[in-house]
């Protein structure tokens, strides 16, 4: 099962280096396993855009985003058997920030990816 590993938090502090490097570690561990796919930390939101239908209109919005409290910083997609599995992946990761950023708050959340349309595509489907 695929699982996508949202961080999200209110923190506008960047990580410090020994978290960074932490992070980097563990990665190189989970990716030789097998076990991460893919994984990105995401540019602020100024750098970014939404484009959202409301009324039956579309319309481009160029961040910041006014009315956001938490901002995804990051993401990770994982290869796991089950729901423990990744809950226990996501303590992991999340221990990371506890000792190397006491002072952070965030969250992991976790959604098991139900499909793929690329992954169907190129199964010839």
């Amino acid at each position: 099962m695929r699982y996508l590993f949202l961080i999200k938090s209110c923190s506008k502090v960047a990580p410090p280096p020994a978290l960074m490097e932490a992070m980097h570690a563990s990665a190189m561990l989970e990716v030789k396993a097998g076990r991460m796919i893919a994984d990105g930390g995401l540019m602020p939101q100024d750098a970014g855009f939404q484009i959202e239908i409301a009324g039956k209109k579309m319309r481009t919005i160029d961040g910041p985003f006014t009315e956001t409290k938490e901002v995804i910083g990051g993401f990770a997609i994982f290869e796991l058997p089950d729901d423990d599995a990744a809950r226990a992946s996501a303590k992991d990761f999340m221990d990371l920030h506890l000792k190397h950023m006491p002072d952070w708050d965030g969250v992991c959340e976790m959604r098991q990816i139900a499909g793929s349309m690329v992954e169907m595509i190129r199964a010839g489907g």
